[in-house]
Order: C-alpha cells, then structure tokens, then sequence
C-alpha cells in the first residue's frame, strides 16, 4: 500500500493586518448583539433580558433600524434577480423541477425558457410533448430567479441567451453564504477558463468558448473533446475553490484568480494539501489586503 509522507517545511512569513477575532460583526448563538432598545429584532436573533441576542452563528447585518444574523451555513434563500446553477430533477406539465439548493425544488416553468431557435411565440400542446428534446433529467442549468412563491419555492427562467444548458464542465458544490453578490456572476478567467459562480453555491467551471452560439436559443451544448491543458486549469481552479471554501474566504472573481495565481507554483494533486492549502489562502488574503489598502 503506497504511503504519502510529507516531512515539515518552513513556512513563508506572511502578516495579516486583520484577525477574525477582532471581527465585532460575527456572532455565536448566546452573544449579546445590542442592549439598545430601539432596534427592530430580526431573523436569527432574540430578546433576552432586554439584549437583543443572536440565536444562530453568523454575520450581524444591520439596515436601518433592523438588525439580523445571517447564518454562515444555511440553505440558499432565494431573491428575485439571483443567478443561480441547478440540476433538473423532474420533468412535469408544463415545468421542470430543478434542484438549486434551497429548501424546496425550484420551478422552472415551460412559458420561461427560449425556444430552439430563439422563437417567440405561445407555447403549444406539441412543445409540451417535446419537454425532455430540451430539457430532462440530470441536465445542468444556469438560469436567473423570477420570483419567490408564497412557500418559498423559487419560479426560474433562462429567457436571456446566457442561461440555458450547460455542456462540459466540473461543478463545485459550496456554502451560498461564501458567494460574494456582484452585478455579473458569468467570468471569463485569462487563465483560459470561464466561472459561473452561482448565489446558490453551485459553481461551474467550463473552457472559455472560442464563439458563442446563439442560435440554438441556449440548449447548444459542445460535445468536442477537451485539451488536456484545459482540463488541468479547470482542476486546479476546482482545488483553488475547495481551499479558499475551506478557510471561509468569500469567492468572487478577483479572489479566486488570486489564489489561481498564488497556487502556480504547486502541482494541482498538492493544493489540497493542509500545508500547501494554508500557504495558498494566505498569500491570497494578503493579497486582497493589498488590493484594498
């Protein structure tokens, strides 16, 4: 049986200007939020001998005069306008059921999909029959919410031509709580791959296209053989996500490019490595810091 043994190396001196123990706005469930009175008490607190208290670990938001904990790990809480990746479940009348990680299935309705073709007209009986031509189970999607029904479930739609099918990729399966919200979730990386980094977590990492097509009204799906140099930048961001997951660091372009950058000089099998995995973040959080100052 082949053993891995990894003798101790010296780390480099890396100095962070920020500790999570300084952090004022993170809470565990116990801690004591304000003892002022004026503030409205929201989801994931409670009053306790007039001190509004926190009743899940997470990060204190505040709007106003309203003050609640978002938890660090939850399901996904949809809101209108989120870009999110999904995986259909079920093929049903007139929708698909589409597992986005949330608390229940999402729907995607066949009146909020592109017909092949781009063509706008009602939908007929004959569409309804050819559901599983565009759609069946197991495909990956990435659509946008459209709304959020009385019992939460979430309505979605892949009218624009950046959504629909995806084709060949690795999807990596995080926290919704590490996606940094941005106004464009669709990346293309000058390492030579593209990153849709779902508010659901999901996130998929695919080889830049060299064209897009958009006459297949987004069910085109590229089944051409992948480089193996291609292949390689997609596993190692793959790792580079795992890691920065694993130390809490939220994810955005700019990170993740970062810590693509800082994990050059690793082979891709060794970024998971605790050691290897540390050294990375840190050099990517420095980083960051060095962007912001």
């Amino acid at each position: 049986m082949a053993a891995d043994m990894r003798l101790p190396t010296i780390q480099k001196p890396v100095s962070l200007t920020f500790s999570a123990f300084d952090r004022k706005d993170l809470v565990v469930p116990g801690d004591v939020i304000t003892s002022d009175t004026g503030f409205m008490r929201g989801h994931g607190t409670y009053v306790d001998e007039e001190k509004l208290t926190a009743s899940v670990a997470g990060e204190v938001q505040r709007v106003d005069k309203l003050i609640c904990v978002k938890p660090l790990k939850t399901r996904f809480n949809g809101e209108v306008g989120d870009v999110v990746v999904g995986r259909i479940t079920e093929v049903q009348q007139k929708r698909w059921k589409v597992e986005t990680n949330s608390r229940l299935d999402s729907v995607l309705l066949l009146s909020s999909v592109n017909l092949p073709g781009g063509e706008l007209r009602r939908r007929s009986a004959e569409d309804e029959l050819t559901m599983r031509e565009y759609l069946q189970e197991g495909d990956l999607i990435s659509a946008e919410v459209q709304s959020v029904f009385s019992d939460g479930a979430l309505s979605l739609h892949t009218r624009s031509l950046k959504y629909g099918k995806l084709g060949q990729g690795v999807l990596v399966q995080l926290s919704p709580s590490l996606i940094k919200r941005q106004k464009t979730h669709f990346h293309n990386l000058p390492c030579g791959a593209s990153m849709i980094l779902g508010n659901n977590g999901f996130v998929w990492l695919y080889p830049t296209p060299e064209q897009l097509e958009e006459e297949a009204g987004g069910f085109y799906t590229s089944l051409e053989p992948v480089s193996v140099s291609d292949r390689e930048v997609i596993s190692r961001l793959r790792n580079c996500l795992l890691a920065l997951a694993a130390h809490k660091v939220l994810l955005f372009d700019t990170s993740v490019l970062y810590c693509y950058e800082s994990s050059v000089h690793h082979q891709v099998k060794d970024i998971l490595k605790p050691e290897v995995m540390e050294e990375i973040v840190m050099l990517t959080q420095q980083k960051l810091l060095d962007q912001e100052g």
